[in-house]
């Protein structure tokens, strides 16, 4: 199989869909791997250093999607980039199409065959294409939290950990799964005075059991939700209902009983954001101001640390990678059905059926759409 590594273009998108050492993998099975130029530059791996690995490397763009049987990437692919995907052509990345219904809508018209990172699942119910970003995603929302509180920055001026004789910042983390895990450890490990939400009782304990009297946990309800909201310094959103569009669990008259900079950081953002006030931003311009709280909802968040985001995402996609080339798509989806969960548009038909619910189009079972 010919497979293609585009340049991400997304705003300060500098992960890459594979590394030198993940080409000298697929290169090992047998398959082609075609680099665009510079692709790796955000990781400090050169042109170079995919030739070393055997890829050719200084396609165009446009010559490389015309070229290659499979595309793998990071992040969904921006409207120039749908433009040039045709009929049979296989995509492997995060599509996040719940909140997206123009990229839904170029998919089905391309014809191609679309497999989402953060869709496929693993027997435990897990989705082990998604924690890897999910672990560098909650870490960082500590960081922009923190940073976003500074003064300069619009925040309060209040330090997440305090210091002797005065309180440290409270923060309520909405959602305790590996967002929300990863962001409670952060904090905790700041000093900051930490509560975490979570509908799930099972959650919650296991929680209080790793972490212990350092944590709160609270059961979610819209009372509680509101009183912690409003004592928050920063709320940080980490909730996830996979495939689907996440609810909006804070109202924006919640938000507006916050003090005036405070700070919010909706990592839910991909998926449609868990705020009612939030709409993404960039790395370029990540905050703004609304009811007095500044919002972080970077959508693309953990492409501000690509060297540990690629190859965490790496260890994670590579194996997938391997099988879809040495079996070809249909065969590789059709393989297990928790691959066969990643697939979200074949041949014009919707595969998702929480995408298809959300935005109201048909669905056709992945199965019966691999046989069309």
């Amino acid at each position: 199989m010919r497979i293609g590594v585009p340049k991400e273009i997304k705003d300060h998108e500098y992960r890459v869909g594979l590394t030198p050492e993940s080409v000298a993998d697929v290169v090992a099975h047998g398959h082609q791997v075609v680099v665009e130029t510079g692709a790796g530059l955000g990781i400090g791996c050169d042109d170079g250093a995919y030739r070393a690995a055997g890829a050719e490397v200084g396609a165009t763009a446009a010559d490389l999607f015309a070229g290659v049987d499979l595309l793998v990437k990071v992040k969904e692919p921006q409207a120039a980039e749908r433009r040039m995907l045709r009929p049979g052509q296989g995509l492997f990345t995060y599509l996040h199409l719940a909140p997206d219904p123009g990229q839904t809508r170029d998919l089905l018209a391309s014809g191609a065959t679309c497999v989402a990172y953060e869709t496929i699942t693993d027997g435990k119910g897990r989705l082990p294409l998604l924690a890897p970003m999910s672990h560098v995603a909650g870490r960082m929302a500590v960081q922009a939290g923190a940073t976003a509180l500074e003064k300069a920055h619009g925040g309060r001026g209040v330090l997440l950990g305090g210091v002797p004789g005065v309180r440290p910042a409270r923060v309520t983390v909405l959602g305790g799964g590996v967002v929300g895990e990863n962001a409670i450890e952060m904090a905790i490990g700041l000093a900051a005075d930490v509560t975490v939400v979570d509908s799930s009782i099972e959650v919650l304990e296991r929680l209080a059991k790793r972490f212990g009297a350092r944590l709160r946990t609270v059961k979610a309800g819209p009372s509680a939700l509101s009183t912690l909201i409003a004592a928050s310094d920063l709320v940080i959103g980490c909730v996830l209902i996979p495939g689907a569009a996440t609810p909006k669990l804070v109202s924006r008259a919640m938000v507006a009983s916050m003090r005036p900079g405070s700070v919010i950081v909706d990592v839910a953002i991909d998926q449609g954001g868990c705020f009612e006030t939030s709409r993404p931003t960039t790395h370029t311009d990540p905050t703004y101001v609304e009811e007095g709280v500044v919002h972080y909802c970077v959508a693309n968040m953990p492409g501000a640390v690509p060297w540990t985001s690629t190859y965490a995402l790496n260890n994670a996609t590579l194996p997938y990678v391997l099988l879809l080339a040495d079996r070809g798509l249909k065969d590789a989806l059709l393989s297990s059905p928790h691959i066969l969960s990643g697939l979200n548009v074949h041949k014009g038909q919707l595969t998702e059926p929480s995408v298809a619910a959300c935005q109201g189009l048909p669905f056709v079972a992945p199965e019966v759409a691999l046989d069309l």
